[in-house]
């Protein structure tokens, strides 16, 4: 009888640690999984983006320009650069991401809902549109953007946004790197924007053109 009872102690024991094994196993998967998905944290909760820490959105955008950014910032193509200050805070949260994990959150962002973004520029958008001429011929006439060109949809996202990234590309702190060919094609098209004026002119028109 004694043994018997030994052996029931024995297999609950098994199934007990068993099941904190199982459980344990599963808290890391869950983890790993989540810790894939923190973008909200500095995108926002409804991926609008935040001002403060100069985080764009990211609800709206395409899916193949996001997922080239994600492998640019990966791999040290973006985000290296000692003055592209909000591009060294992304690359740490892209490294470690593999291509699995870059379409699972391309698929979960590709679920959030577009809203219209606020504007927060007050340039002279009837000048800027003269200037948008040249933009047209990659961006779109409404900036929507053209896939087959790798130009991204400007029109909706944060004007804010689009301001730094024209003064990045024109200070070549964005689009230097060797195989970064389209930033490449950007940054001489940035140049040709002769100051602050004329970037925030361009993308206060751009901000007429919605979504």
């Amino acid at each position: 009888m004694k043994k018997r009872n030994l052996a029931v102690c024995g297999i609950v024991l098994g199934a007990l640690v068993s099941v904190e094994a199982l459980a344990q196993s599963e808290a890391q998967v869950d983890d790993h999984y989540y810790n894939d998905r923190y973008c909200t944290t500095c995108h926002g909760a409804d991926g609008m983006g935040s001002e403060g820490i100069s985080a764009p959105r990211l609800a709206g955008m395409e899916e193949w320009y996001l997922k080239r950014q994600l492998e640019n910032f990966r791999a040290g193509i973006r985000g290296t650069h000692e003055m592209d200050l909000q591009g060294r805070e992304m690359r740490p949260m892209a490294m470690p991401l593999t291509d699995a994990s870059i379409a699972d959150l391309l698929g979960w962002i590709g679920s959030w809902e577009y809203k219209p973004t606020q504007v927060t520029l007050a340039g002279d958008a009837s000048a800027g549109r003269t200037l948008y001429a040249t933009c047209a011929a990659c961006h779109g006439d409404a900036a929507q953007g053209n896939e087959a060109l790798g130009a991204p949809a400007l029109a909706g996202q944060n004007d804010w946004y689009l301001v730094t990234q024209l003064k990045n590309f024109k200070s070549g702190y964005r689009g230097s790197h060797a195989d970064d060919k389209l930033g490449a094609q950007m940054a001489p098209m940035a140049g040709a924007l002769a100051d602050q004026a004329a970037i925030e002119n361009v993308v206060s028109y751009i901000n007429t053109l919605g979504r």
